[in-house]
């Protein structure tokens, strides 16, 4: 196999972890079952492990190109596994295996399991990114110091914008950019007729790999710039409030929220696991000692949870028009610059940069109702701010925000 001239800088690249931001038709596919086919190879015993958005995605990206390159030391197939073992250079044998990413929110999948490698595809669209790397796949890593490739097209400012880039803090990353043009293989004109063809935003996200905000934001007020901090500024606290989302095999999430003495709401901390229990999901806000708390109205279970242990409950309105008011409440906190989001709650931050709404109808202006997708922290976000009269708060003094330096009341 000969790889095109952009596909050969990221091959010969010894970093442990490589990211990977490529227009679409770039040649991810044929790059990777390269590589596991090589790095299975050149090591014994090998277990090298690729990873799709869903199962049968990476049954119809992979499966068949990795059988087609491995096919002379393939040893065993395992067609209803996705699993291929081929014989090593040392004589033994070596493993690839195909996931979808929902394998990894299984617990216990990849415990005590020792990865070479780990590939993984379309990174932009799994669910759940950071619990599932830093916890479950991460540590198979740790034994063999093996490393890992995450590769993807942009999909908004999620976690696979923050990942890119890592390398600024992280020496054992490195990031690659390449565009749907840097694949000789792929004719120009069909690039060009997309471009013409495609709005301006989503042509420079699929194939020039920049990343953009997505279409149809509910929260696009939301500014990384303007609304993420790293410090808490000198002034004074009014209370505490918490939102809670409860879930077990969707996420359960817990935001603690500081409202100061000028209504201004900072996001101090998120709380975003699945596989949770009420129980032990209202241990935890208990822990947190808060003075107020809003939880899902939906959720009696979880609720009587928090009543048993003594926190302070308070109601959450649910009626036809309450999501539809409290997204309004969120969306002018963000516009008048009175919502801060913490650095930290990197998965509060994905929400806000890919919740959506559902596409436009034929002739509708506007759009109608969010799709029920991405919507964990946002929720836990929503609740609190749409109840504690967000925008009923008298006049704030004038206030000017450096960055993430706050002055109050300066000279104007």
């Amino acid at each position: 196999m000969i790889l095109t001239p952009a596909q050969s800088i990221i091959a010969k690249d010894r970093h442990r972890f490589r990211v990977i931001n490529a227009g679409r038709r770039f040649g991810k596919s044929t790059l990777i079952s390269w590589e596991m086919f090589a790095m299975a190879v050149a090591n014994d015993n090998a277990r090298i492990p690729y990873y799709a958005p869903t199962r049968d995605d990476a049954r119809d990206i992979m499966w068949g190109m990795l059988k087609k390159v491995t096919e002379p030391l393939i040893v065993d197939i395992n067609e209803g596994r996705l699993e291929i073992i081929i014989r090593n250079k040392f004589g033994g044998t070596s493993q690839m295996l195909l996931y979808g990413w929902e394998a990894v929110q299984e617990r216990g999948k990849g415990v005590g399991v020792k990865n070479n490698h780990i590939f993984l595809d379309e990174v932009s669209k799994y669910k759940n990114f950071w619990q599932g790397w830093q916890e479950i796949l991460r540590p198979t890593l740790t034994d063999l110091q093996g490393g890992a490739t995450f590769i993807s097209t942009p999909n908004g400012f999620n976690h696979f914008y923050d990942l890119y880039g890592t390398e600024a803090k992280d020496e054992d990353y490195k990031s690659f950019h390449f565009t749907s043009y840097d694949n000789p293989h792929l004719p120009v004109e069909e690039i060009e007729k997309a471009k013409k063809e495609l709005p301006e935003d989503r042509f420079a996200q699929e194939y020039l790999a920049d990343f953009r905000k997505s279409e149809g934001l509910v929260y696009k007020e939301f500014s990384r710039d303007r609304h993420v901090f790293t410090k808490l500024p000198d002034v004074s606290m009014v209370k505490t409030i918490g939102g809670v989302d409860f879930g077990f095999t969707n996420p359960a999430v817990v935001l603690s929220i500081s409202k100061d003495k000028y209504g201004r709401y900072w996001v101090t901390d998120e709380w975003y696991k699945t596989g949770m229990t009420d129980a032990q999901i209202a241990d935890y806000v208990k822990a947190l000692n808060l003075e107020e708390i809003y939880p899902d109205p939906e959720s009696a279970g979880g609720i009587a949870e928090l009543r048993m242990r003594g926190i302070n409950v308070r109601e959450v309105v649910k009626n036809k028009d309450s999501v539809r008011n409290g997204i309004n409440v969120v969306r002018e906190l963000f516009n008048t610059n009175r919502l801060k989001i913490h650095s930290s709650c990197k998965n509060l931050i994905w929400e806000l940069e890919t919740y959506s709404y559902a596409e436009k109808k034929s002739g509708q202006n506007e759009y109608e109702n969010p799709i029920k997708e991405n919507d964990h922290a946002v929720d836990s976000l929503r609740y609190p701010l749409m109840m504690d009269n967000a925008l009923s708060f008298r006049e704030i003094e004038p206030t000017v925000f450096w960055g993430n330096e706050v002055e109050e009341n300066p000279a104007i």
